[in-house]
């Protein structure tokens, strides 16, 4: 926010060696986020990457599910949760053994929210007929969709409810019954978090969903771990693109639980086919409530046209084998990549390492190094301006365009003010102008260093023409060194 007069995330930035988003997809906004820091250089280039969360296995896995994957993966599996191999073991499991295991972690939580449901349905003094209505609807044959978060209006929990008609065909419907399952808290100063809340309240007391929609009082971890093995649909309803990850869905994977959300957060990298749903990522509509209607749409379509009728159509054992079929993938395919262990083992191996070498070169010899750094990178910044543009030579493709598998050839000389050649690079950038600005670059690459004599150094370039179009480039003048682990920690850029 440029009106700010002082910002937390701008003073990280310009303090930390190395950024992350949580996610790929917020690694991305990150960098769009934070382009403004660093002129000269495109969002795409920027030095910002990411580590999608995980969950600690053993918390949010319900305990026969740890037993079975002991026993298929064998002990070891633990301390190499990251290995896909292990969890492929699951398809090896006979379908009856994967289904008793659903339906025990299903019956504990049912189990779990008619005792707390009437504990918390007698101590507010509901009417009898209410509390007795409500927990009448409880029956294990039905498909549960939970949705447990905090209340926050982004999240849209109130998508479900655009369409009552719909809403109550779909839970009202004796032969396929759906129940939904609603559970979280909003901030203290969240007026419209809490009044959501209240709408759900209100409308599982309605007759026509009273007993079919469920909300849980005082979401905390020993609600969610119920919530995340026992239903068997996870929903994710949150505003594009304001999800950073999310994990309560990563949660219900480890218990074989299927997804249905919008393809933001860490279900934007996450979603298999054929192993959970997606809402589209992209936007239709610019306006908010257009694009409410339509996600709200898409809901109740992958719901009654997809979801339903894979959980409900089962063989003589009362098992659906393609539902299994979709567990199976669920746990082989997305788990092991979301696990706490697999998301350490990436904070090491992307930034841990080597910003823990860099500490210890930067400090070493009563810290010699870091005043090396600091000495280059000051000069370099004096007489940055005062670089100069000698001579600039290109295809003139107003007289004769380039055509494919020709060569694009220029040649630039610069006057570096005394900066040291090692110091200078240039590369040049190309890209499409999107209403007269590039805003991103298709294609980039740094050119030769082919003369120097005395300040003057010639640079130049021959890039194979690949792709047909009308192209725009530019050349960038940059500062480098062998000290810079990115060039983002020297943000300075000369455009010719």
């Amino acid at each position: 926010n440029s009106a700010e007069k002082f910002s937390m995330s701008v003073l990280a930035a310009k303090l930390s060696q190395e950024m992350n988003g949580v996610s790929k997809r917020h690694g991305k906004v990150s960098r769009e986020m934070f382009s403004n820091l660093y002129p000269g250089y495109y969002p795409q280039e920027l030095h910002i990457g990411y580590v999608t969360n995980g969950i600690h296995l053993q918390t949010w896995t319900a305990k026969n599910w740890q037993k079975l994957f002991n026993e298929t993966f064998g002990p070891d599996y633990i301390s190499d949760q990251s290995n896909t191999n292990h969890w492929e073991k699951i398809r090896e499991v006979p379908d009856h053994i994967i289904w008793e295991n659903r339906l025990k972690a299903k019956s504990e939580f049912l189990e779990f929210i008619k005792n707390k449901l009437k504990d918390d349905l007698t101590k507010r003094q509901e009417n009898p007929k209410v509390i007795f209505k409500t927990l009448e609807g409880i029956e294990e044959n039905a498909l549960y969709i939970g949705f447990a978060r905090r209340f926050a209006t982004y999240k849209r929990a109130h998508l479900l409810f655009s369409n009552r008609e719909k809403l109550s065909k779909l839970i009202n419907d004796q032969e396929r019954p759906v129940r939904f399952i609603f559970a979280g808290k909003a901030h203290p100063n969240d007026k419209a978090g809490q009044d959501l809340i209240k709408m759900v309240v209100e409308i599982s007391k309605e007759p026509e969903f009273i007993g079919k929609i469920f909300f849980i009082e005082n979401y905390n971890m020993a609600v969610a771990r119920k919530m995340v093995s026992g239903v068997d649909i996870w929903l994710n309803t949150p505003t594009r693109p304001l999800e950073a990850s999310g994990t309560s869905g990563e949660k219900a994977v480890m218990n074989g639980v299927m997804n249905l959300s919008v393809l933001d957060g860490w279900w934007a990298e996450g979603y298999r086919e054929n192993a959970g749903w997606a809402i589209p990522e992209a936007r239709t509509y610019g306006n908010q409530a257009f694009q409410d209607e339509l996600d709200a749409e898409t809901i109740y379509h992958l719901i009654e046209d997809e979801i339903v009728p894979v959980y409900f159509e089962k063989n003589t054992e009362g098992i659906s084998p393609k539902w299994i079929s979709y567990i199976k993938n669920t746990i082989a395919q997305i788990a092991p990549n979301y696990t706490m262990k697999r998301m350490l083992d990436d904070y090491y191996s992307k930034f841990y390492n080597k910003i823990f070498e860099r500490s210890r070169n930067v400090i070493a010899d009563n810290y010699r190094f870091a005043q090396k750094i600091n000495k280059q990178k000051q000069e370099i910044k004096d007489k940055w301006d005062g670089i100069e543009v000698v001579s600039v030579k290109v295809p003139d493709s107003s007289v004769e365009p380039l055509n494919m598998g020709e060569d694009f050839v220029a040649e630039i000389v610069i006057n570096t003010n005394n900066i040291t050649a090692e110091n200078i690079g240039i590369d040049v950038v190309f890209g499409r102008k999107e209403n007269d600005e590039v805003k991103r670059i298709i294609y980039k690459e740094e050119l030769n260093m082919a003369n120097k004599s005395g300040n003057e150094i010639t640079y130049n370039c021959k890039i194979k023409i690949t792709g047909s179009g009308v192209y725009d480039y530019a050349f960038r003048i940059f500062p480098k060194a062998d000290f810079l682990p990115h060039r983002q920690d020297l943000s300075l850029a000369k455009w010719v």
